[in-house]
């Protein structure tokens, strides 16, 4: 088993990946598919997703699992296949892992359930905590070295997920919220409430992935810092702000703008720093390079949040709250 820890005890910081969905999008995912299904269908392009990141400078990779709990996969039949699923994208992304001679970390990707919790929705606590127990267990099966919940807006959704995951599987967790409301996640987090939340739950790292913009995420995730120090903190954001040019959504950040952006974030104190949704192997490749000193740091300013919100949030209240993250 690889352990974060011990990159951390080498490096002193952990270069994470980027994007899958926006890979798979590039080699064929259609929206509205579940990309879940490509470790069984199409493994061998998920495969070359996880090479191409590590290839690129990753430390830890994310499996292909974001939507791999028994809600999302009942949006497409797939609610029984949770386990199967689950364990085989953690297979996958070990069997990858492990052609590299250096240590690389697998994480379990566990994204929201995409219902609300009573009495807001219909949802159950208990049925939350089961439906990532179920998806804790395929991982867990499948080799993955840390079990990593990610794009949460609730807290208390968040904190069932660490329960049930707990309940079947014994390996470190790690959690991130998306502060994509005027550095609020969309359930009214901030970055300090997070921080307080999980001090005591064990966590192995904590942090913020997703989010509208660069300032933002950065705002969020130094008062994570302040909250809880001393416990990795984790930094994973969006390539830049999400516009939407015809019917693509596109993201402004640039490789440039992204290894300038994760820059800013180990000198503030972030351990872990990857990217999310629109980023690539290349965002990745100059991110790794800036942080290992091995290229300049690009002279790119932080731009400040914008006041309004961007054509994604004013879409939400259209659109179901089960809208999958397109990455």
């Amino acid at each position: 088993m690889v352990s974060i820890t011990d990159i951390l005890d080498m490096k002193g910081y952990v270069v994470a990946d980027g994007a899958m969905g926006t890979q798979l999008f590039a080699v064929g995912l259609t929206a509205g598919d579940p990309p879940e299904m490509w470790v069984i269908d199409h493994h061998d392009k998920v495969r070359a997703i996880h090479r191409n990141y590590i290839a690129a400078g990753s430390d830890l990779v994310l499996t292909d699992t974001f939507g791999g709990n028994r809600f999302r996969l009942a949006l497409h039949g797939l609610q029984d296949r949770v386990e199967e699923i689950n364990e085989a994208a953690a297979r996958i992304a070990r069997e990858v892992a492990d052609e590299f001679d250096r240590p690389v970390v697998v994480a379990g990707s566990m994204g929201p359930t995409g219902e609300l919790l009573e009495p807001m929705g219909n949802m159950t606590v208990d049925d939350c905590r089961e439906a990532f127990a179920e998806q804790a267990r395929g991982l867990t099966a499948g080799g993955a070295d840390i079990l990593w919940i990610e794009t949460m807006s609730d807290l208390d959704e968040l904190e069932a997920a660490v329960a049930g995951a707990r309940s079947v599987s014994d390996l470190p967790l790690a959690a991130t919220m998306s502060f994509d409301t005027a550095g609020r996640t969309m359930m009214g987090v901030t970055g300090d409430n997070l921080g307080r939340r999980v001090a005591d739950l064990d966590l192995m790292a904590v942090g913020a992935n997703c989010g509208n913009n660069l300032a933002d995420t950065e705002a969020a995730v130094k008062e994570i810092m302040a909250a809880v120090p001393g416990l990795a903190v984790i930094s994973k954001a969006n390539a830049g702000i999400p516009v939407w040019s015809g019917d693509s959504l596109l993201y402004d950040g640039n490789p440039q703008v992204m290894a300038a952006h994760g820059h800013r974030l180990r000198e503030a104190g972030v351990s872990i720093i990857g990217a999310c949704c629109g980023s690539t192997p290349e965002h990745i490749e100059l991110l790794a390079a800036v942080l290992r000193g091995d290229a300049p740091v690009p002279d790119v300013p932080l731009s400040a949040p914008r006041t309004d919100p961007p054509v994604e949030d004013r879409m939400a209240p259209r659109r179901s709250r089960r809208r999958r993250r397109q990455d």
